[in-house]
């Protein structure tokens, strides 16, 4: 096979497998891992690179595993691993699941890598049990049903047995049935009144409205046009994406259905990104600064600017909204190859723990933002936009020391 070096290995890699992988030495230390194979094994990424795979198998079938391993570094080849056994690992609260592995290999030039894709099967075997149980409840029955034939009145007494049971049964699935449509009806009622209250994402274009309104007053007494054009063009602008915003709130259900698609253009990131730190400013708190960074060149760049936009207006009004007075905001593009790298990072309140694990759910806020208002909705929304433009999103946060947000969109 063909020589590759770990960051070959790493870009080859799909971050949104469905399935875990993770790559060790011959000594079996884990050098790389992918977001499906930490969610799995509930750890983080620095500490799972610090384990050996004997890590991840539960203690009654280590013997075995580090003869295995040796093994099959003898004889590397694409396996199955565990025909006809059950597998299991342990995941680092130390529950134990079973799994189905496939093992395959890479040279790498620090020597052999072997490259494990992990299936998570806790459901399947849920199933096969469920299904093996009502296999031999079916065997049970048939029997029973044949001994009954013998004998009517047992025939009878057997049977009126058999539907008060399935009468219960019936009652406990329709409780159950009863349950899950009042939940239902509680998330829709709950979804419904955070999208009628969302009144936060509309204030960003309404303040820059009222501003630029109040100024071009200003202006008009002097007959500063060119002053007047631009504020204008501020309050077309902001009602614009006011009207946006109100669509796409309006249509929640087809993004979540992905029926939202982006219609990219040849435009100047560098214009556009100073237009709308520009549009935004108004609704600053005093003494912030928005200080913007942008590419060495302003290159024309092929993306959706209205998806875009929404992006951008909903992480810096966030920034601005969580932070206090006399504080930065800092915007900075940079480009690598075709990949596209956008971070906003402020000083402001942070992402508490607890919370970072939950911040893109829907309807999630997190418990240290007091009496600010909001729906839960806005980062959500921005996940969902950066998924329709094939991008990543990711966020690191110290609370009360701020928080900066990284966009990577393929350009």
């Amino acid at each position: 096979m063909e020589n590759f070096n770990h960051n070959e290995i790493l870009e080859g890699m799909f971050t949104d497998a469905t399935e875990g992988i993770i790559v060790s030495d011959s000594k079996g230390n884990i050098v790389l891992s992918n977001p499906k194979a930490l969610q799995m094994f509930g750890y983080d990424k620095e500490t799972m690179c610090t384990l050996i795979i004997e890590d991840l198998v539960p203690s009654r079938f280590l013997h075995m595993h580090k003869e295995h391993r040796s093994n099959y570094h003898q004889n590397p080849s694409p396996r199955s691993m565990g025909v006809g056994r059950d597998l299991w690992a342990k995941s680092r609260d130390g529950n134990e699941f079973p799994i189905e592995i496939s093992l395959s290999y890479v040279k790498s030039f620090d020597g052999m890598l072997v490259v494990s894709f992990i299936i998570d099967i806790t459901e399947r075997k849920k199933k096969d049990n469920e299904l093996r149980e009502a296999n031999e409840l079916l065997k049970k029955t048939t029997f029973q049903l044949s001994k009954l034939n013998q004998d009517l009145e047992q025939k009878v007494q057997e049977r009126t047995l058999e539907l008060a049971e399935m009468i219960r049964k019936l009652t406990e699935s329709k409780k159950e049935v009863d349950m899950a449509l009042e939940k239902e009806r509680e998330l829709n009622n709950l979804k419904s009144r955070f999208i009628s209250t969302a009144s936060h994402e509309f204030r960003t274009p309404l303040a820059t409205i009222m501003s630029s309104v109040s100024l071009t007053g200003k202006y008009a007494e002097s007959m500063d046009k060119n002053s007047m054009s631009k504020h204008i063009d501020r309050v077309k602008s902001s009602v614009n994406h006011l009207t946006d915003i109100l669509n796409d709130f309006l249509s929640l259900d087809k993004l979540e259905e992905g029926a939202v698609m982006a219609n990219p253009e040849y435009l100047g990131l560098n214009d556009l990104l100073v237009a709308i730190t520009d549009e935004i400013k108004p609704i600053a708190k005093a003494g912030q600064r928005i200080n913007f960074t942008g590419l060495l060149v302003n290159e024309q760049i092929f993306i959706d600017k209205r998806i875009l936009k929404n992006i951008m207006f909903n992480l810096i009004s966030n920034a601005i909204k969580y932070s206090n007075e006399n504080t930065n905001i800092d915007i900075k593009l940079s480009r690598d190859g075709n990949t596209l790298t956008i971070e906003i990072k402020d000083q402001g309140i942070g992402i508490p723990l607890e919370d970072q694990a939950h911040i893109f759910e829907r309807f999630y806020r997190a418990n240290n933002i007091g009496n600010m208002q909001g729906t839960g909705l806005g980062l959500n929304i921005v996940k969902k936009y950066v998924e329709i433009l094939k991008g990543d999103i990711q966020f690191k946060s110290i609370p009360e020391k701020g928080t900066k947000f990284t966009l990577k969109l393929p350009i």
